[in-house]
């Protein structure tokens, strides 16, 4: 049919054009950021392009509902201002009849959303987990560089060696910082190698010496030694972090009922009730005035949109807090969207508008006896 073809293959051609947009202006905001965290040792500078598809991953639920949203605003706004949507209602079309249309071309899209919500969002925030905290739990020595200053996964030594071997394995001109139960000590040797002794691995040091201070207390300790050995890698022996909620699997949220979980539950959830409801929004955001400017529209429809996902945001931290119910709030954020724009679009549909309505009252009063 036409009617449907004609507007199913301009969403079509509109949509693809804004998700590339969409994607690569994401993809360069995260980049950035991701750039800035691998260079302060929160991210293997290795394993930057993979962190990024992950982040990606987790963000193309918001970035597919929005394409969606300014396809379909940007479609209908067009047809508008060109006048065919004159000839589509002198044809007998009402708003109501662009549903079916708008919902067969969006569908699939829907399904994507939920799934990449429900899903790839939890699935992409684990491995990113997995990937930062196998960066942050390697031994004191893989995070050192030559010639420069690194500290340790606990933050309480700082190394530093001149030169190392080809293989990693000895090193010259060591420098170690230490800062540990109130006792600071500073100790720098002529060279160093990496044993391995038993299940634990140490960097015994040669020809150097040992400063000791105790904090509270005057006075230093200085001392020689011809071999003295330090313990590294107790970072392996630490318990691995704690999964955070947004790498929890969607079953694992429903079965946890805490106030956190449920409020990231309440997010994944949104964001597939709220791609439906952008639909139905769209239709009634591109309505638009023939005088009005030409990106009028699509400026509402942005506002619409950042309006509708900080109420969502805003839910997540209630929920998260107990300030307020889940389900309570769904209903009424998402629930009251859906039944506010269907009326909507029944009313325009059925030429309810407020001055016809008035109009008819006041005929009524004057006609009658």
């Amino acid at each position: 049919m036409l009617f449907h073809s004609s507007l199913r293959k301009e969403m079509a051609r509109s949509f693809g054009a804004t998700v590339v947009v969409l994607t690569t202006i994401v993809m360069t905001m995260l980049l950035v950021r991701t750039l800035n965290l691998a260079a302060r040792g929160s991210v293997d500078p290795g394993e930057v392009i993979v962190v990024l598809g992950y982040t990606v991953l987790g963000h193309s639920p918001t970035i597919l509902t929005l394409s969606l949203f300014i396809a379909i605003v940007g479609t209908l706004s067009r047809m508008y201002r060109d006048r065919e949507m004159v000839i589509w209602f002198t044809a007998g079309r009402g708003i109501a009849d662009f549903l079916p249309p708008l919902m067969r071309f969006v569908w699939p899209v829907l399904v994507a959303v939920a799934a990449l919500a429900l899903i790839a969002w939890p699935w992409a925030n684990q491995q990113s987990h997995v990937l930062r905290d196998r960066f942050e739990g390697r031994n004191d020595l893989d995070r050192v560089e030559p010639g420069q200053f690194q500290e340790s996964a606990g933050g309480t030594r700082v190394f530093f060696i001149d030169k190392d071997s080809v293989g990693g394995k000895s090193g010259s001109q060591v420098f170690i910082a230490t800062r540990e139960r109130g006792r600071e000590t500073i100790t720098s040797a002529r060279a160093g190698n990496l044993q391995q002794i038993g299940d634990d691995k140490f960097l015994i040091l040669t020809s150097g010496q040992r400063l000791e201070r105790i904090q509270g207390q005057n006075g230093s300790k200085l001392s020689e030694f011809e071999e003295y050995g330090v313990l590294i890698g107790e970072r392996a022996r630490q318990a691995v972090r704690a999964v955070p909620i947004r790498a929890l699997s969607t079953p694992d949220l429903a079965r946890g009922r805490t106030p956190a979980m449920l409020g990231e539950l309440s997010w994944r959830v949104g964001l597939a009730l709220a791609a439906a409801n952008l639909v139905i929004l769209g239709l009634l955001v591109s309505a638009s005035n023939p005088r009005a400017g030409r990106n009028a529209n699509l400026v509402m429809a942005l506002f619409a949109f950042v309006v509708y996902y900080n109420l969502i945001n805003l839910g997540v931290s209630r929920i998260a807090s107990g300030a307020s119910q889940f389900w309570p709030y769904l209903l009424a954020l998402h629930g009251g969207a859906f039944v506010a724009s269907i009326l909507t679009v029944i009313g325009l549909h059925s030429g309810w508008r407020l001055d016809r309505l008035a109009g008819r009252r006041r005929i009524a009063r004057a006609t009658a006896p």
